[in-house]
Formats: structure tokens, sequence, C-alpha cells
């Protein structure tokens, strides 16, 4: 099972996702690839303690991680005891393993005692995790509500939730206005990233790109800092990410700009979901504006669907070169005016045209006939392909 293990927790994630109440654990990508480390985790944990003691008691994983992700959860208001999720990992898990033992001897009189041992040392090591994390978890949360982010964290979460909330107590517990405009940003950190420090110059940089007066940061976790900010426009991609350029591993996700109490929600869940959009795609893009992927967000809502879209509109073209593939799309922004792409592009027209006729001849059908369908895939072929 420890040779196979890749398979197994892929399992494992997808039945802890079916089973749980908390929707940051499917929406959330980096709630995502905290949830399969710590599947990972307590598999390798329950496994390599019965090579080590076969049949004893198997203790709690007190691991670094885990508990990195039940501060997490805490600061966004979960707890721990999420049983549909445990339970749909544990079934998953024990589903395998009998497979395993049935695998392993055809004596009857071992196999029983094999499962019987099994199945006792899974059931309380899961019980014994769940009481030991709660622990911990309870611990954590009074230590929270001591802090003054708890509060913030509590308003931020209404104001979110559409949940009536006076302005001027909102105001008041936040030390930010919530009239006029608002545009609001995600940054976080690399996976295995725990340099916080970052996230706080992050949000610095963008201040200062936007020429706000001041900000609102709220900590969602330690790899992820919540930001908005009095401005009325997101800053230009390649000009954040040049500014960015001194902080690796730093991403950021922009919402729109909106006005009042609903702009402030709005343009959060708009980042969220720009940030949402480069995990499904698997981008390693590091700024990501959501008017610049609304069209993809809502196209890889199903990714199998969004692949095969792909492939329908484009045919070759989505392999093609990639500054064929960019000429195209400047081509169609530009109002399909030669002269104007080629200045754009900094290329000669007559290869401008060169580049179009090409592209007709990979595209299934020409691209005066659906250019929309095209420039809507060759967005979420580059929003793939960002290096």
């Amino acid at each position: 099972m420890l040779a196979s293990s890749d398979e197994i927790i892929d399992e494992l994630q997808l039945a802890s996702q079916q089973g749980t109440r908390y929707p940051a654990i499917v929406d959330d990508p980096e709630f995502v690839q905290a949830d399969r480390q710590m599947g990972k985790t307590y598999l390798f944990h329950w496994l390599s303690s019965n090579l080590q003691d076969p049949g004893l008691r198997v203790p709690p994983c007190v691991d670094s991680g885990v508990r990195q992700y039940a501060r997490d959860a805490v600061r966004r208001g979960m707890d721990m005891n999420d049983l549909g999720s445990w339970r749909g990992a544990q079934h998953t898990m024990w589903d395998r393993w009998v497979d395993g033992c049935f695998a392993a001897t055809s004596d009857l009189t071992e196999l029983r005692a094999l499962i019987k041992v099994s199945e006792r040392s899974v059931s309380t090591f899961i019980d014994d995790s769940i009481l030991e994390l709660n622990a911990y978890v309870d611990q954590e949360r009074t230590e929270l509500v001591r802090g003054v982010n708890a509060q913030r964290q509590a308003t931020v979460q209404l104001l979110l939730e559409g949940a009536p909330i006076g302005r001027t107590l909102a105001e008041t517990q936040l030390g930010y206005s919530l009239a006029g405009s608002h545009l609001a940003a995600i940054i976080w950190l690399d996976s295995n990233d725990d340099d916080a420090t970052r996230l706080d110059a992050a949000a610095e940089v963008v201040l200062r790109l936007c020429d706000a007066p001041r900000r609102l940061t709220l900590n969602a976790s330690t790899a992820t800092l919540w930001l908005w900010l009095p401005a009325g426009v997101a800053p230009q991609v390649q000009r954040c990410e040049a500014a960015l350029a001194e902080l690796p591993g730093v991403h950021v996700a922009f919402g729109r700009p909106a006005r009042d109490l609903d702009g402030f929600r709005r343009s959060h869940l708009d980042a969220a979901s720009a940030q949402r959009v480069l995990a499904r795609v698997g981008s390693a893009r590091r700024v990501v504006r959501y008017e610049d992927v609304a069209l993809v967000a809502v196209l890889t809502t199903d990714m199998a669907q969004a692949d095969q879209f792909v492939a329908d509109t484009l045919g070759d073209l989505a392999t093609a070169d990639r500054v064929l593939r960019e000429t195209v799309l400047t081509y169609v922004r530009e109002r399909f005016n030669g002269s104007s792409t080629a200045e754009r592009m900094f290329t000669h027209r007559n290869t401008i045209e060169r580049r179009l006729t090409r592209a007709d001849q990979l595209l299934p059908q020409p691209l005066a006939d659906d250019a929309a369908s095209v420039v809507a895939a060759l967005s979420l072929v580059a929003l793939r392909d960002s290096p």
C-alpha cells in the first residue's frame, strides 16, 4: 500500500471532499492541497506504525503540517470534527485494505484475525485522531479569540456572507471605510512555503501599484492574505509581475473593482474565482485578474467539458506555436485589424497575414466563422501554458 500510495491518496481525497460540509475544502486551492497532504500524512502514519508495531494501537499523528492545517481551518471558521469527511476517507481506506488482506493470504483463520485486528486499529486511530485534533483546535480557537484578528475575521465573514450588519459597526471593527470603490485581492504562497513575511511585503507592493492611501488585510491562513484597497482599477498584470519579481513564490489574484458594501463582497468573490481558475488549469501564472479570466472561469467549471471544447474549437491550433496563438488572440482583440495587430506585436503586417492564414489551416473552421469561441478556447490554453 505504501508503494501505491499516490493512487490511494487520490481516492481518499475524493471521498473526503464528497463527504465534507465545508465548501472551502473543495473550492479553495490552498485547502485542497492541504487536505490532500493531510490524507497522505495520516495514511503513511498508520501504515508505518503497523510496520513497526503490528497490531498495536496507533497513536494520533502529531505532525506540524496537520497542525498548520488545523490552525488555518480555525481561522476560516471551521473545526476538525467534519465526520462526513473523516468517514468518507476511512471507508475508502478500509476498502483498499480489505482487498490487500485477501491478496495477502488464503488462510481463512489468519484472514479473519487480520481483518478483525485491522478494523479495530483503523477505527480507533481515526477516533483518537479526531479527539486529539479537536483538543488542539479548541486551544487554538481560545487563543485566536483573544486577538484583534478574531473580531476582524468575524466581521469580514458576515460581510462576505451578505449577513445584515450595519456599515458604521463594520467600519469601526475593521478600521476601514466601506464607502466608495473597493478592489479585493488574494495573495498566497506556493505550497510548502512558510515564509509568511512575503505576504505583507506583497500587500505593500500592491498598495503602491494602486496608489491607494490604505489597505485592509486579513490573514486567511499562514500562507494566504486577503486584501482590500480603496481603488477603482486593478493594476496591469505585467506591471504587477515586475514589481513582485523580488518576492519569489508569491501569487496574486485580483477581483473587479466594485462599490460600497456589496462591492466589498463581490470583488473578493471575483478574486477567489480567479484564484480557483489558476488551480483548475494548473497554471503557474503569478498574477491574474478576474476580468481577464471571467470567461475561462465559466468554461472550467467542468474541466472535462472544457478540454473537449478546446479540442473541438481549436483543432491543431491548440498545440501550435505560442506566437501563432497569440497572433490570433491579438487580431480578434484588435477588432480584426491587421495593421493594428502588427503594431501591437511589433511585427510587419505581411507576417501577421501569413500567421492568420496558417491559423485558418489549423482550425476546424475559419476564424471568421466562430471568433468568439476561438478566443475563449485560446484564452484557456494561454492560461494553462503560462511559464
